[in-house]
């Protein structure tokens, strides 16, 4: 078996991801307790619904655009949950209530109701999309879908199935967004025409185009995020920042926020794809 060492030194670098990105941004300590603490997170059924939908999503594409149905959408659902639970442990004992296969169902006739994917060849799904700025700041994230028209114009579209209130998530998944058309930018020289978020409860698109000053600005945020990572990771300073987000959070318990102590720091944090080095305080 021929071995890639330069992707697998790739991978074992330091970089940054939208999500641990967006959780720094959202409260610091959030983020140490998932990336240094590696607290585990037992998965809702709201989030495992979610990985339920996108998975149908990714899959209904693979069949001919005259099958791609709301019908053909819904019997996958089943199964697709049957193999999810296979591939993920951490899924496997969810304890879901009766109507929770239809509820997935009717996420899935709300994509439906806002594309027609029949009329739809996408690029790419759950791509792996990464670029190392100037800065030597190296970026990765998943896309769920890239749409590439005819004449080189990207889509970049993520699902949303969350039942959170919207207002508390939209700046979250903008950023998410504009993370990916950053490393889009800077690795294909094109900006995005269209960050497209659906959101498939609601029954709505929200489409947000970005331009070059703008993602030039994200940049810079980002590698300022990054040296706050490092700094903060090297004085073992992560502080929680309350917000609406809280209510969704694993960690209250342990949260000064919610009169909880943290566990001590670790001695040596195990290092991980979004933890800084020293030299990037």
């Amino acid at each position: 078996m021929t071995v890639d060492v330069q992707n697998e030194e790739q991978t074992r670098r330091p970089s940054l991801s939208p999500s641990r990105a967006a959780d720094f941004k959202t409260c610091p300590l959030l983020y140490r307790f998932r990336t240094i603490d590696r607290l585990p997170e037992r998965p809702s059924v709201d989030m495992a619904r979610g990985t339920l939908v996108h998975a149908v999503l990714e899959r209904l594409f693979d069949l001919p655009a005259g099958e791609r149905t709301l019908a053909a959408a819904a019997g996958m659902v089943a199964p697709e949950w049957e193999r999810l639970r296979v591939d993920r442990p951490e899924v496997a004992d969810l304890e879901t209530p009766p109507d929770w296969v239809d509820s997935a169902r009717e996420l899935l006739a709300g994509y439906f109701e806002v594309e027609d994917p029949r009329r739809l060849e996408p690029a790419e799904r759950e791509c792996l999309v990464e670029a190392e700025l100037d800065s030597g700041l190296l970026l990765r994230g998943f896309v769920d879908r890239l749409d590439v028209s005819p004449a080189g114009d990207l889509r970049v579209v993520d699902y949303k199935t969350g039942g959170a209130p919207r207002e508390a998530f939209e700046a979250r998944a903008l950023f998410q967004l504009k993370f990916y058309a950053l490393v889009l930018w800077r690795t294909r020289g094109v900006v995005p025409r269209a960050l497209r978020l659906l959101y498939l409860r609601d029954r709505e698109i929200c489409d947000y185009a970005p331009d070059v000053e703008e993602l030039e600005r994200f940049e810079r945020t980002l590698v300022a995020l990054w040296h706050a990572i490092a700094r903060a990771t090297e004085a073992q300073d992560f502080r929680p920042k309350p917000s609406k987000l809280c209510g969704w959070c694993s960690h209250q318990a342990v949260c000064p926020a919610f009169g909880g102590t943290p566990p001590p720091f670790p001695e040596t944090p195990v290092p991980g794809p979004d933890l800084p080095t020293p030299a990037d305080a």
